[in-house]
């Protein structure tokens, strides 16, 4: 596997800290801040943006910012938290570009809004993709696939660096696997970024081996490594 660099020189910069750029960029809107430390708002995504090489002052922004016992996801290079943070998760992850992927719409794939939430947030507890929350849906356009009323599979974008937006929230209930729709999905969902000009991009756990070969075997590309950790702010600062 390539290391963690491998192949940055040929991509934007801003895929390095996707969700710094997301928040100073097209989030923008849906960002809260203390000192450079930021995030999104709590019922939109999980995720929290230190600045590159935080220091003291950062991680006391951060503490601030998520109060005491708060959760401080991270996502690319772990940083190495001040005394008292405890890391309550460390999973190694891949971050993966589209090269020569397929997109194009499905004729079977619906747009999904803020009425369908409860059956997203059903499936998301059902097939675990990641984190989903009740605003998450404001991301980006999220498509799915309906049997007889009921909402099977679905993917949607969710961080949008400048020029980039990452395809999130892949999954599809254990009933109807091995039917190809995650992948249908992909590339509808990929389809609508690359109408915009921009360029699909994806994470999911190392581990999940079955997952990154399907996504290399439809066009994606591996660029790097990245850790998804989270640390916990101290009960007394």
């Amino acid at each position: 596997m390539p290391t963690k660099t491998a192949d940055a020189s040929a991509l934007s910069h801003v895929l390095d800290n996707p969700g710094r750029a997301s928040l100073l960029g097209p989030h923008a809107r849906f960002a809260e801040s203390v000192g450079a430390v930021l995030r999104y708002h709590p019922e939109v995504s999980v995720f929290v943006s230190l600045p590159p090489d935080p220091g003291e002052q950062d991680w006391r922004d951060a503490a601030e910012l998520l109060g005491p016992g708060g959760l401080l996801p991270t996502g690319g290079d772990a940083p190495t938290p001040p005394p008292g943070w405890d890391r309550v998760l460390h999973i190694p992850g891949v971050q993966l570009v589209d090269e020569s992927l397929r997109a194009e719409p499905d004729a079977e794939a619906v747009r999904l809004g803020p009425s369908d939430v409860p059956e997203m947030l059903a499936l998301v507890e059902h097939a675990k993709p990641g984190p989903f929350l009740t605003r998450t849906v404001e991301l980006g356009t999220y498509l799915g696939i309906r049997r007889e009323g009921r909402l099977i599979a679905m993917a949607g974008e969710r961080l949008h660096p400048p020029g980039w937006t990452e395809i999130s929230a892949v999954c599809t209930h254990a009933d109807f696997r091995g039917q190809g729709l995650a992948t249908r999905l992909v590339r509808a969902v990929a389809h609508g970024i690359r109408e915009r000009g921009e360029t699909p991009f994806l994470h999911t756990g190392a581990e999940n081996v079955n997952a990154i070969r399907l996504y290399e075997s439809i066009g994606f590309r591996l660029r790097r490594t990245v850790t998804f950790a989270a640390y916990r702010v101290p009960d007394e600062r």
